[in-house]
């Protein structure tokens, strides 16, 4: 039996690494425990800001059993998107790095499905499903739970060989398998770069993030108007912000990635700030169409860019 699971662990880790996956872990499906209190006293406190989801399922986030009882295994995998290329260093609006190319979630997601297809190939069909921030399930504890990095003090995954400039995906599948051991160690140490550099300081102590004074969630999540006392909390930041991880040394090993589906547009790379400012919205859908920007509408972009 530990030779079958072997052999579809091994198989699983090369198809990952055959769709340009940057590392696969695999742990055992179960409740997190650890991350419980730290979720629930999160909401508690209000940090979740206007994204109400978050106060949804909170117990399917934090047991795949309860999303999925056939629930066996958990499988994540990371993908790089650090890009070869930036924005104009000549103007003021800033763009995330993970923006820059085709909405990740459909990248990745077929990504997913091809290596379920290809487990299925060699052992018939098989219970599971994909996940790339679409359901309540806690990406980053699973990849430490996968031994793929430590959450660090700006709440990201941060991986010792890559940094953290990539996605996270997810498998969930009713296969017993082969389980990679935890990271156990935060490598962050006395470090606070991402704290000391959050000009809101939305990094309430370490690996706490209160959402209503991040550059991320302001710029994306939060409708409506900004609220008056965020008159200048975007700092440049048009739609999400990269201040966090830009100074994390973890992440001078931060490669550019290979995937052609996450190269920018060249209108978008060296657009100044008068083309920004006069975007109209047929150009607007034109530049961002099938992208993570295209997902908040014209109406949020221009809202952040009058407020800038």
């Amino acid at each position: 039996m530990s030779d079958i699971k072997d052999k579809i662990s091994k198989l699983i880790k090369d198809s990952a690494k055959e769709y340009g996956f940057d590392a696969c872990g695999i742990a055992p499906a179960g409740h997190l425990g650890a991350e419980s209190s730290i979720l629930k006293d999160w909401l508690s406190k209000g940090y979740h800001a206007t994204m109400s989801y978050m106060n949804r399922n909170v117990e399917k986030r934090l047991n795949p059993f309860l999303l999925n009882d056939w629930a066996r295994s958990v499988i994540i995998v990371l993908y790089n998107y650090f890009p070869a290329e930036t924005q104009n260093p000549g103007t003021q609006y800033s763009f995330a790095k993970y923006a820059y190319g085709k909405d990740y979630h459909d990248v990745i997601k077929e990504k997913l499905r091809q290596i379920i297809f290809r487990v299925e190939e060699e052992i018939g069909e098989i219970s599971a499903r994909v996940f790339v921030d679409s359901a309540p399930v806690l990406e980053k504890a699973w990849a430490k739970k996968c031994g793929l990095g430590w959450i660090g003090k700006n709440g990201c995954l941060i991986n010792r060989d890559k940094g953290s400039f990539f996605f996270i995906g997810a498998i969930i599948t009713g296969l017993e398998l082969s389980y990679d051991e935890p990271e156990m160690k935060d490598y962050c140490g006395n470090c606070k770069r991402c704290m000391d550099a959050c000009p809101n300081q939305a990094i309430i102590s370490p690996g706490i993030i209160d959402a209503r004074k991040c550059i991320s969630y302001l710029s994306i999540e939060h409708k409506g108007e900004l609220p008056d006392e965020n008159e200048n909390s975007l700092h440049g930041w048009v739609f999400g912000c990269d201040i966090c991880q830009d100074v994390c040394p973890w992440n001078r090993f931060s490669l550019p990635h290979n995937e052609a589906a996450f190269k920018p547009k060249k209108a978008f790379l060296y657009m100044d700030d008068l083309g920004w400012e006069r975007l109209d919205e047929d150009t607007f859908n034109e530049l961002f169409k099938g992208t993570a920007v295209e997902r908040t509408g014209y109406e949020r972009f221009k809202r952040n860019i009058d407020r800038l």
